[in-house]
This record gives structure tokens, C-alpha cells and sequence, in this order.
């Protein structure tokens, strides 16, 4: 009776203390400058609290050595990692992997603070804007170009309901009027 309640107790306690995975978050494939915790249940010496996702795309794991985390959603992570711990050292792991922090997005030009923000899922062109504190009254509302971190291309024109992914750079121009 007593594991059942801790697994209980467990999982409440995550649930209280981490947002739920939205869709977006769930289909969210991770990358360089994402942090990550990974929660093994009943192993503490096991689980870590913040695993920032560094350039190589790789992180360190007790037991099971470099794991890749870039281009992997956190449920394909949570897979492999109970996978790999399945058997030869835990008889059935209980693996939880959430988002810490999503990695930058930016926004330059003609807004009121220019930098690099924390991404959030859903994020529009105008929400992104609002973050970076607003326009200037000297920008052109007209002439947004956003880069896309992933392909490279600019998106010209952009409207305010343009989704903004994560790593991606928005450019607000000068209005000539």
C-alpha cells in the first residue's frame, strides 16, 4: 500500500507544481537553448532538476551516458530514457521530462525593448511585439520581416497573426512618414 501511495503522491505533486503540456508543448521538439528537467519516480539520485540542451544537441545521463534531446519532442525523450533504463537498472521506470525554459526569440528594430525573449507556445507576431514592449512611433507596422531560425528564410510583410517559432528574428523598420 505504501508504493502506491508515494506513486500517488508523486504524480499529484507533479501535476500541482508543472503546467500541463499543452498541444503546442507536446508536439514542441526540443533544441539548443531549451532547458529540460527529467523526474524519475522513486529515484531521486536519478532525476535532474535542469538540463539546459546545449550546441551539440546532447546531454549527459546517469547510466545511460550522452542522450540526444535536439529534434526530439519531450515524450520521445521520456521514451528513450525509460527505455533505456527498462531492465538493466530499474525494473519498470517512471519517467517524467518537462520544459523548463524554451529557448529565444527576438525582436529588433523599432520597438521599445529590442532583445531576445523566452518563447511561448502560441505565440503570434503581435503578441511577440507586445513582449518586446510595444512599437516606437516611428515603426512601420507595414514592413515586419521575420526570419526563420530552421530554414533561414524571411518571411516579408508579415502580418500580426504570423506565428513566431522559437529562434526565430523579428525585424520592425523605420516608417518613412
Amino acid at each position: 500500500m505504501k508504493p502506491l501511495f508515494h506513486l500517488l503522491s508523486f504524480i499529484l505533486v507533479s501535476l500541482v507544481s508543472l503546467p500541463a503540456l499543452s498541444n503546442d508543448e507536446q508536439n514542441y521538439t526540443l533544441d539548443t537553448g531549451d532547458s529540460i528537467s527529467v523526474q524519475i519516480y522513486g529515484e531521486k539520485d536519478l532525476s535532474i532538476d535542469s538540463i539546459l540542451i546545449t550546441s551539440d544537441g546532447y546531454f549527459d545521463f546517469p547510466y545511460l551516458g550522452r542522450i540526444k534531446a535536439i529534434g526530439k519532442t519531450p515524450k520521445q525523450l521520456r521514451y528513450e530514457i525509460e527505455g533505456g533504463l527498462k531492465g538493466d537498472y530499474l525494473i519498470n521506470p517512471k519517467v517524467m521530462v518537462n520544459i523548463i525554459n524554451f529557448r529565444l526569440f527576438y525582436v529588433n528594430g523599432e520597438v521599445r525593448k529590442p532583445g531576445g525573449f523566452e518563447y511561448q507556445p502560441g505565440l503570434t507576431l503581435e503578441k511577440a511585439i507586445a513582449v518586446a514592449g510595444g512599437v516606437t512611433d516611428r515603426a512601420s507596422l507595414r514592413n515586419i520581416k521575420i526570419t526563420r531560425h530552421k530554414s533561414g528564410k524571411n518571411v516579408s510583410k508579415a502580418s500580426m497573426n504570423h506565428v513566431v517559432y522559437p529562434g526565430d528574428i523579428i525585424f520592425v523598420d523605420q516608417s518613412f512618414f
